[in-house]
């Protein structure tokens, strides 16, 4: 055996540790720069959905989506979606920055976007992509521009369609303009396509409260550009509270979503997954749940008889959330059913469907099994009509609430909820 003398000895070994410590600063540097070395805490989000018959079409044009935070930080990472996609997209450029009026941001908080430190990413059918993080402050509820150039021609399957915010989207083949201060020209668009989630590093304390609802969570019959849904008002509450002002809200409202089923017929990709089989991604995997609040039933009970479910079913169903929240570590909360008598679509309202309503509204109110309860039926019934809603509240369809009625529901959810120390 070949034998080394000391001072080799010493040099290999001080080579060695050379290498190792290098090695060890570099891995160190690279995590930090790709992944970030903070809290993060879902700051605004919202659920994916297929479409109604054929999918967008974009050729060589640049999205503009536009979306507000609950809580701020200062970093942010973006979480883009291809998830009901059939065929890959190419994401050839993205950038985030303060919106400042209609599509025009503020070009001093303009950021590129990277993903594993690459400006672009191709997105497989099926999933989702994080971006890198990039410092920007993001204040709490300020309004941030998503910009997303899609190079190549791409048929987008996966939206969230009740956008109630007008984003925008640039000309046909008039190519990359995430870096523009102003996206002209452009059109508007009512939906989100591909982005499902802004992501901030934020304090240790912070956490998110994710919304798991239907169409009355998702903001219908609220006003369009105003962020009148009621997790918007929900937030709004929070951010005036120094105590809970760490508390982001989540909307994972899908409209006509049930809790057992998924929808049926033409529009079944739009409705979404049944509320059990979205739970995990929709709730529990967004980055540092504390609790979620589980508002679904309706559109269970207000479906066809042929597909009808009964008040056992319902409440299983709901005992297999708080099951799987509990076993993650998440508070999850009830809310009671709004008042339906007279819904505007045809079929969806009756007394049957009254009955149940009112027998799973006992249930969440008094068997204890939900760690706590919102009584949104209280608070949006008409006193002299409690089978109704209030017209104080009511958007027109004695379904949906309208801006009144969204700030009666967040101003109904009691915050001692939150105190989840």
């Amino acid at each position: 055996m070949l034998k080394l003398n000391t001072r080799w000895r010493r040099a290999l070994l001080t080579a060695a540790a050379l290498t190792v410590t290098t090695s060890s600063t570099l891995h160190q540097d690279v995590s930090a720069n790709a992944l970030g070395d903070g809290h993060w805490v879902g700051s605004w989000a919202t659920a994916p959905q297929g479409v109604i018959g054929a999918p967008s079409q974009y050729s060589n044009q640049t999205l503009r989506l536009i979306v507000r935070t609950s809580i701020g930080g200062n970093q942010v990472r973006v979480r883009l979606s291809n998830e009901l996609g059939t065929q890959r997209i190419v994401i050839g450029a993205a950038r985030i920055a303060l919106r400042s009026v209609a599509e025009s941001i503020d070009p001093a908080t303009d950021r590129a976007l990277t993903f594993g430190g690459v400006p672009s990413i191709t997105i497989p059918a099926g999933a989702p992509v994080l971006s890198d993080p990039v410092a920007l402050d993001a204040p709490p509820l300020s309004e941030l521009a998503v910009s997303i150039y899609l190079p190549h021609p791409t048929s987008v399957s996966t939206v969230h369609l009740l956008g109630l915010q007008t984003s925008y989207v640039s000309a046909p083949d008039s190519g990359d303009l995430t870096d523009a201060g102003t996206l002209l020209p452009s059109s508007p668009i009512g939906s989100w396509p591909l982005l499902t989630g802004v992501q901030v590093d934020a304090s240790r304390r912070a956490e998110a409260i994710v919304v798991l609802g239907d169409s009355i969570t998702d903001g219908a019959g609220s006003t369009i550009n105003a962020n009148r849904r009621w997790p918007d008002m929900l937030s709004e509450r929070l951010q005036a509270r120094p105590s809970l002002d760490h508390l982001a809200v989540l909307n994972q409202g899908i409209i006509g979503n049930r809790l057992l089923r998924p929808g049926t017929g033409p529009v079944a990709q739009l409705l979404g997954a049944a509320g059990l089989a979205r739970f995990d991604r929709d709730v529990v995997a967004q980055p540092a749940v504390g609790c979620a609040i589980v508002l679904l039933g309706i559109n269970d009970i207000g479906a066809p008889a042929s597909e009808a479910v009964s008040v056992d079913e319902l409440i299983a169903g709901y005992r297999q959330l708080i099951e799987r929240a509990h076993l993650r570590g998440i508070k999850i909360f009830g809310a009671t059913l709004p008042p339906f008598e007279g819904a505007t679509m045809p079929g969806f309202y009756s007394p049957e469907g009254e009955q149940k309503r009112q027998a799973i509204n006992e249930w969440i109110r008094s068997a204890g099994e939900y760690d706590g309860m919102i009584d949104f039926d209280r608070a949006l019934r008409d006193p002299d009509h409690p089978t109704r809603l209030s017209p104080v509240y009511d958007s027109g369809d004695h379904l949906h609430p309208n801006d009144a009625g969204t700030r009666a529901m967040a101003q109904a959810v009691p915050l001692r909820l939150f105190r989840l120390d």
